[in-house]
């Protein structure tokens, strides 16, 4: 019998005895003796005692075996997020081997990181964490229509903007006159993009730091960052996004607005549309609103600790990005609307994977990620912009 598991048997004699104790007490429905309760205390103290060895041995043989063996990825009861979360650790640390099989190791083996063309391919669990966080980062990106697909797909919708269904008083005999809108269709295909993380090994070798926790988050930030900046501006040949919004209004002034301005804005989007509403502007922008004032001399622009982002205006919640332009002349300073007005197609599988050698001689690791995206105005009722005068 190993030491270890000495100590583990001796544990598990004394937590039965203490066991006995309580059981002991509760039939009887009485407190302990004083003999009982010092007993007990000993017992306890002993259990603790055990409970830091064997820790201690634990983490001295995971010292010893890194770099030796394959580390024990799975533990009874483990899902499997908890699982993969465990091998994607003991990857990145370089404590785990990558096979070129890419079936599922057996059930009561460790779990191996699958090799694919381009590298080691992250565990799907992760990449759900950080699709999750990149929603989180990216309201706009949240709310808009998304169609997680490959290929070129083409979305109908109906264009009542020239034309739509009436209905009049009529008199017999004369024909009806027949009015419709027209079915139209915008066309998404899929633009590859990328990103690179970049983590210092200083941060692999120390075994207290959460760096999974770390990749899902520097990921998802740089992700979501470029997303953001392409729904909202846009990219020639590319992703438009909302760079093809028609400004509702237009400031008479290049450098500031009007709290007229801002009532025309919202009541360009029809009430159908209102519910979930929000704006969406720049820091200095929202800075300068806060300064405005109604004709009771109420502040426009509220602080609501019930609101998502801190702040409601006309009674819709205001979002900050950094990806929108502050209030300078000619630039779409503010953006209002339902943006499930706005269409996002995406593959559904991303590919993010590590690069190990690439950075060795910076003692660093790499992380990178392509996805394919397009988006476009899917209905352009939902949605409105402020420009400023040019």
């Amino acid at each position: 019998m190993t030491k270890l598991k000495a100590l583990i048997e001796k544990r598990n004699q004394l937590v039965a005895a203490m066991q006995a104790l309580v059981d002991a007490a509760n039939t009887e429905t009485r407190a302990f003796t004083n003999e009982e309760l010092a007993d007990f205390e000993q017992k306890k103290a002993e259990v603790a005692d055990l409970d830091k060895t064997i820790a201690a041995m634990d983490e001295m043989r995971a010292i010893e075996d890194t770099g030796k063996q394959q580390p024990k990825t799975q533990e009874k009861g483990d899902t499997k997020e908890q699982l993969e979360y465990r091998v994607f650790d003991s990857y990145l640390r370089g404590r785990l081997e990558v096979r070129d099989d890419p079936d599922p190791a057996p059930a009561d083996t460790a779990v191996n990181m699958t090799k694919g063309e381009n590298g080691a391919v992250i565990p799907t669990t992760i990449i759900h964490k950080i699709i999750d966080k990149v929603y989180n980062i990216s309201p706009i990106f949240a709310m808009a229509t998304r169609y997680n697909m490959g290929g070129t797909i083409t979305i109908p919708y109906y264009d009542d903007s020239e034309a739509d269904i009436t209905m009049d008083y009529q008199e017999e005999f004369v024909e009806l006159e027949s009015k419709v809108g027209s079915i139209k269709n915008i066309s998404l295909g899929g633009f590859l993009a990328g990103v690179l993380t970049v983590i210092s090994k200083s941060l692999l070798n120390n075994s207290n730091f959460d760096l999974v926790g770390f990749v899902i988050n520097k990921m998802a930030q740089n992700i979501a960052k470029w997303i953001e900046k392409e729904l909202i501006n846009g990219t020639e040949g590319k992703i438009t996004g909302l760079s093809t919004l028609t400004a509702g209004v237009t400031a008479t002034s290049a450098t500031a607005v009007t709290s007229d301005e801002l009532i025309d804005l919202q009541e360009e989007i029809p009430d159908v549309y209102q519910t979930d509403a929000v704006w969406v502007m720049s820091k200095k922008t929202r800075t300068a609103i806060r300064k405005l004032k109604d004709g009771q001399n109420n502040y426009l622009l509220n602080r609501d600790f019930n609101a998502r982002w801190g702040y409601t205006l006309l009674g819709k919640e205001v979002y900050v990005s950094d990806n929108m332009p502050d209030m300078a002349a000619g630039k779409r300073a503010i953006l209002y609307g339902d943006f499930s007005g706005l269409a996002v197609k995406m593959t559904e599988n991303w590919e993010i994977n590590i690069l190990r050698e690439k950075f060795a001689t910076q003692h660093a690791l790499g992380v990178y990620a392509y996805l394919e995206m397009d988006s476009k105005i899917e209905n352009a009722q939902k949605l409105t912009a402020l420009a400023m005068k040019a």
